[in-house]
C-alpha cells in the first residue's frame, strides 16, 4: 500500500513537472498574446483606398507596394532587430548609429521608415501646393516653387538604380535636396548630408513599373499631382 502510494506520488510529481515545462514553452507561440511584445514596429494602416491616387498611381501598384513590399520590410525589420538583440523603440535613435548594426537592420529599417513617410506624403486630400512657412522657405531657397520642382525632379531622375530623392531641413534650418541609394535615409549616420525629411519620392522600380515601366520621368512628373502639402508642412515644422 505504501509502495503504491509512493508510485502515485512520483507520477503526480512528474506530471506536474511536464505541465510546468509545457506551459512555459508555449510563451514562444505566435498565438500567445504576450508574443506581440517582440514586435517593436507595426506597419501603419495605409489610410486610403488603393485606387485613391488614380490616374497618377494605379491601384495595383499601390496594393503591391503597400501589402507586399512595405509589409515585407516591416516583418524583416522586426526579425533583424530580434536577431541583433536590439530593443530600442525609437527608430531615429537606431538610425543615428545604423553604421554599428547589421545590414539587414539598415536595409529593412530604412524600407520600413521611408515607406511610412512616402505613403503619408502621397495621401489624398490636403493642400495641392506648398503653404505657410514651407512655401516661404522654398521660395527663399530655390526662388520659386517651379524652380524647386525642377531641381527635385532632376535629382530624382539622377538616382542610379534604386533609391530616393528627398527635400530635407538641416539642423540649421536650411532646405536641401538630396538623394540616397537603396533604403538609406537622411537620419542615418551613413549619409553625407543629414536632416529631417520634409518630402520624398520613391524611385525604386516597384513604385511605378506596373504603370510606367521604364518611363521614370512620367512617374516623377505624375508625383507632383499626388503630394499632400499639408503633410509636407507638418514634416517641415517637425510635428
Amino acid at each position: 500500500m505504501k509502495k503504491q502510494a509512493w508510485i502515485h506520488m512520483v507520477f503526480f510529481s512528474g506530471a506536474l513537472m511536464v505541465f510546468i515545462l509545457f506551459t512555459s514553452g508555449t510563451g514562444h507561440s505566435t498565438n500567445n498574446p504576450d508574443n506581440a511584445q517582440t514586435v517593436q514596429f507595426e506597419q501603419p494602416p495605409l489610410g486610403y483606398a488603393y485606387n485613391a491616387l488614380e490616374p497618377y498611381i494605379d491601384a495595383m501598384t499601390m496594393e503591391v507596394h503597400y501589402s507586399k513590399h512595405h509589409a515585407a520590410y516591416t516583418k524583416n525589420f522586426n526579425t533583424a532587430l530580434a536577431e541583433a538583440n536590439i530593443k530600442e523603440k525609437n527608430i531615429e535613435a537606431i538610425f543615428a548609429k545604423i553604421s554599428q548594426y547589421p545590414a539587414a537592420v539598415r536595409n529593412n529599417g530604412g524600407g520600413y521608415y521611408n515607406h511610412n513617410l512616402f505613403f503619408k506624403i502621397i495621401a489624398p486630400g490636403g493642400s495641392k501646393s506648398p503653404q505657410g512657412q514651407l512655401l516661404e522657405a522654398i521660395n527663399k531657397k530655390f526662388g520659386s516653387v517651379d524652380a524647386f520642382k525642377e531641381e527635385f525632379s532632376r535629382k530624382a531622375m539622377s538616382v542610379f538604380g534604386s533609391g530616393w530623392a528627398w527635400l530635407i531641413v538641416t539642423d540649421g534650418g536650411e532646405l536641401k535636396i538630396i538623394t540616397t541609394p537603396n533604403q538609406d535615409n537622411p537620419l542615418m549616420d551613413v549619409v553625407a548630408e543629414r536632416g529631417r525629411p520634409v518630402l520624398l519620392i520613391d524611385v525604386w522600380e516597384h513604385a511605378y513599373y506596373l504603370k510606367y515601366q521604364n518611363r521614370r520621368k512620367e512617374y516623377v512628373d505624375a508625383f507632383w499631382n499626388v503630394i499632400n502639402w499639408d503633410q509636407a508642412l507638418q514634416n517641415y515644422l517637425g510635428k
